[in-house]
């Protein structure tokens, strides 16, 4: 999942009826179902669609509002068993899935083994031009729903199969061992009727079945999310809600925290690391997450795919002091990456620190060296494109452009180049509109090596935005999801990861820490692995 920023201006919440109006944190009284709190927000990219949304805002709704067969538990990051009874397989290719009876979605309407296979063949259905619809392309008959050329072949998978209310079956192209701990990720929740019947008033105020309902969306000022009281699940709402309040910088959003407009700052700016525990004591938490930060090629550009542009990739990696930035930028907030995954997977997990190797140490001579051997700078300098609308980004990378301008002895070999939102960078990232390095922050979808691999440079997969192709790090991935020993999975990944290396596909820059600060009305603040809110646990009072 695409990294987000945080945007905005603070809107004074104002509640109707009996409630008391408040403006004092931005939180409202909710009555009976608790007090409401605000949280910093910025508009997602597209309309809350579970198959079209790959970025972090987006993905924050619709963890609130929904739940799939499986949810990754806020600790450990585990893939434990939501909507599922059970998930049965013979052989790592033909699935059984058992729904639990009693789950409903807030319209009332019965969740059932239709509601998730119907939800699946839309995502991965060409004419929806949905962006998730590759975590589909497992399923048998992906290739006639969504051929890489020509028209639409077939309206559903043929590998789904509704056997009852409760079951529905998947068979898979392939095998993938890993396939049911992905069954968490938001693209696989089912969806109510209501969703097709009316597509236009689902999109302007969803339903889905999780601890929260949508109660109104203002975009560029607020989403209301309100507790759903008759929420099934076993991890209901500890407050009455919360009003997501979109900000354009994440600095305003900090200084209506300390003003006491806001209640809870979930991306705590670089500017304020130095201060933030003089400012919040105990009310802060800075907490090691799925999140590696990255500079992105556009590899469809031919002068960033030739011959030598391998060795300007590396040289560009050599010239970047990463313990420098991070220490100095995010007051030792981030790490160094040395991979291209993240730490929180464990070694077990896939991740392998160093593999990297002497491409991820910083070494002016080498990088000089390097990029003279590639042929130059394409142009004659890099531009690195960011999205302006957080002070964190421009920071970070004015600090890695002075760090190769330093190791080039030039002082325009490098300079950034903001877009004015998030919004905008990714229309132009996704489009493949861009003629240069980008940002690429990463957050895994789910806890796995294979997540933070194949959705970014498997051969035009889902979130590949340059467009990098090698047929055999393809090979690899496949080979891996075959796998089912995980600790050989884990070792084919990271021959794939080694091809990434090779390749420097990517930059690997470092891996990040979620962070927080919170007001004094509340209490229980925690951010799950992937570095979001863990908005339900959460108590007002």
């Amino acid at each position: 999942m695409r990294g987000a920023t945080h945007a905005g201006r603070a809107v004074c919440a104002v509640v109707v009826a009996l409630a008391a109006t408040a403006c004092g944190g931005g939180g409202d009284s909710a009555g009976a179902g608790g007090a409401v709190f605000s949280s910093s927000w910025t508009d997602p990219q597209n309309p809350l669609e579970p198959a079209n949304t790959n970025e972090v805002q987006g993905g924050k709704v619709l963890s609130m509002i929904f739940r799939g067969l499986k949810q990754y538990d806020p600790k450990t990051g585990a893939a434990e068993d939501m909507l599922a009874e059970k998930i049965e397989t013979p052989d790592s290719r033909t699935y059984t899935i058992t729904l639990k009876d009693g789950w409903t979605f807030s319209n009332g309407e019965k969740v059932t083994a239709r509601s998730f296979v119907d939800a699946w063949n839309y995502g991965a259905s060409l004419k929806n031009n949905q962006k998730n619809a590759y975590f589909f392309s497992y399923i048998e008959g992906y290739d006639q729903v969504h051929p890489e050329q020509g028209e639409q072949r077939a309206d559903t998978l043929s590998g789904l199969k509704v056997v009852d209310d409760r079951t529905f079956t998947v068979r898979l192209s392939q095998k993938f061992s890993g396939f049911p701990d992905t069954l968490g990720y938001n693209a696989f929740v089912p969806l109510p009727r209501a969703f097709y019947d009316d597509h236009a008033g689902w999109l302007a105020k969803p339903v889905g079945n999780g601890p929260y309902t949508v109660e109104s969306y203002t975009k560029g000022s607020e989403m209301r999310l309100t507790k759903w009281d008759t929420y099934p699940g076993p991890d209901a709402a500890q407050n009455g809600g919360v009003t997501l309040k979109v900000y354009t910088d994440n600095n305003t959003a900090y200084t209506d925290l300390m003003a006491g407009n806001l209640d809870l700052v979930d991306d705590v700016p670089a500017q304020q690391l130095k201060n933030v525990r003089g400012d919040l004591g105990d009310r802060y938490l800075s907490t090691p997450a799925g999140i590696i930060q990255t500079l992105a090629f556009p590899h469809y550009d031919r002068e960033w795919n030739t011959a030598g542009s391998v060795k300007v990739r590396k040289g560009l990696s050599r010239a970047i002091d990463r313990e420098q930035i991070t220490d100095t930028i995010f007051d030792k907030t981030r790490t160094p990456a040395t991979d291209w995954t993240s730490p929180v997977l464990g070694k077990d997990g896939g991740y392998k620190a160093g593999l990297c190797g002497e491409w991820c140490r910083y070494d002016a001579a080498a990088a000089k060296k390097l990029i003279k051997e590639g042929g130059g700078l394409p142009g004659g300098q890099v531009k690195i494109t960011y999205n302006a609308d957080t002070g964190s980004h421009k920071l970070w990378v004015d600090a890695v452009c002075n760090s190769i301008n330093n190791a080039l002895d030039n002082d325009r070999a490098c300079v950034g180049n903001p877009i004015g939102t998030f919004a905008d960078f990714r229309s132009k990232s996704t489009t493949q509109k861009l003629s240069g390095p980008f940002r690429a922050g990463w957050q895994m979808d789910y806890p796995l090596t294979q997540n933070f691999l194949q959705p970014l440079y498997y051969t035009n997969a889902s979130s590949n935005d340059g467009k990098f192709s090698s047929k055999e790090f393809d090979r690899l991935v496949d080979e891996a999801n075959a796998e089912t020993d995980p600790a050989k999975a884990v070792r084919m990944f990271q021959k794939a990861e080694e091809v990434v290396r090779d390749n420097m596909a990517s930059i690997p820059l470092w891996y990040q820490n979620g962070s927080a600060g919170w007001s004094q009305r509340l209490s229980n603040v925690a951010l799950n692995p992937f570095s979001v809110p863990v908005y339900h646990e959460i108590k007002v009072g």
